[in-house]
């Protein structure tokens, strides 16, 4: 087995680094530019002193970028490693108690079971400093578009396949797991509410409505009817 193959498993074997080779006919592609605008933001204002680890960050586009701004950042993933990445499991983290101040986990707990999702919060939770923030983007189960279709053809429309997503469930009840473990959260934001039009232009035409979802996410983009929900956490350390 090459160097290579043994630092890309899962889907990245299979795609490569389809992440820093972004396809602009991928149906999510304006979720995904939009999302990373976002999380560019939010880091864009913590110090460069703050201690900052994504977790499954697949090829690491954030940790490369950040690292070279001078920002003190790793990433971890189960599937990939390179000089930004190392390889990890969420559920069972390589770091002491309360190493980093801020930690980022994008479109990754749907990806595991129930089960695992209370251990990779429980982990999240014990790595976080006593002041540190936790920032994630999950995929909601109730968005709009999947609430009419249960109200008329009595069935979800889910966030992918539940192979890919099974953990996949309604937001809200992401929010009463964090809270379970410890966390409060201090900010909740939706991106891309599955309005009929817009999920339509979206599965046909994504490169050309990233301003379209600009627009909605701006002002229309309730956290309970949107596909994806930006959640800020704190850790409660009394």
């Amino acid at each position: 087995m090459s160097e290579m193959d043994k630092n890309r498993t899962g889907e990245y074997a299979k795609k490569g680094d389809y992440h820093k080779r972004l396809d602009k006919n991928w149906k999510f592609y304006p979720i995904y530019v939009e999302k990373m605008r976002f999380v560019k933001k939010y880091l864009s204002n913590i110090s460069k002193t703050k201690k900052i680890v994504d977790l499954a960050c697949g090829e690491g586009v954030l940790v490369e970028e950040f690292k070279n701004k001078g920002f003190d950042m790793v990433g971890v993933d189960y599937n990939y490693a390179s000089n930004y990445v190392i390889k990890g499991d969420i559920t069972k983290l390589d770091f002491k108690n309360s190493s980093y101040d801020i930690i980022t986990a994008l479109d990754v707990i749907e990806h595991l079971s129930f089960e695992q999702q209370e251990l990779a919060v429980k982990e999240i939770y014990r790595v976080l400093n006593k002041n540190g923030r936790a920032l994630l983007t999950i995929p909601n189960l109730a968005h709009f578009a999947s609430r009419i279709t249960f109200l008329f053809l009595g069935k979800l429309l889910r966030t992918s396949e539940i192979e890919r997503h099974p953990g996949d469930r309604p937001i809200n009840e992401y929010i009463k797991l964090f809270k379970k473990y410890g966390f409060i959260v201090t900010k909740k934001k939706g991106l891309f509410p599955t309005y009929p039009i817009s999920t339509v232009l979206t599965y046909f035409f994504p490169s050309k409505v990233v301003l379209l979802h600009r627009f909605l996410n701006k002002f229309l983009a309730f956290p309970g009817w949107s596909f994806l929900i930006i959640v800020e956490l704190k850790k409660d350390a009394r």
